[in-house]
């Protein structure tokens, strides 16, 4: 079995961790100024978060590069409209309001993060094919 933990680079950890924590009701698992992981309420990983340049990894070293460049960070949840409102407190930039995804046939929204990650939070759903 394999599972994938995202790991993003931002510039202040403890910062990133409170935004994505008031954002979508998740939790720290470790803390502190270089790296956190977040987990859902079932202590599953959500997301990582590195501080850019730590450790030496080589795609976390150049801050000045546009980041997510290629990348959506792709939330499915049972929590769409709270999510939403949660936005606003956030301070997060929308960049697509709710709307029905053609593709999907799910309601879902886009936001930027502080970083300039690209989210896009969608109803849950399982994948077909």
């Amino acid at each position: 079995m394999a599972k994938l933990d995202p790991i993003i680079a931002v510039k202040d950890v403890e910062a990133s961790s409170r935004w994505y924590q008031a954002l979508l009701g998740c939790k720290s698992m470790h803390g502190g100024k270089e790296f956190d992981i977040l987990v859902t309420e079932n202590d599953e990983v959500l997301i990582c978060l590195h501080k850019w340049g730590s450790h030496e990894h080589p795609t976390m070293m150049n801050p000045e590069i546009t980041p997510g460049n290629g990348l959506i960070l792709y939330f499915r949840t049972e929590h769409l409209n709270s999510i939403r409102q949660n936005v606003e407190k956030t301070g997060g930039t929308v960049e697509e309001d709710i709307h029905l995804n053609p593709n999907s046939g799910k309601m879902e929204f886009s936001l930027r993060d502080p970083d300039g990650y690209y989210l896009t939070i969608t109803e849950f759903h399982t994948y077909e094919g």
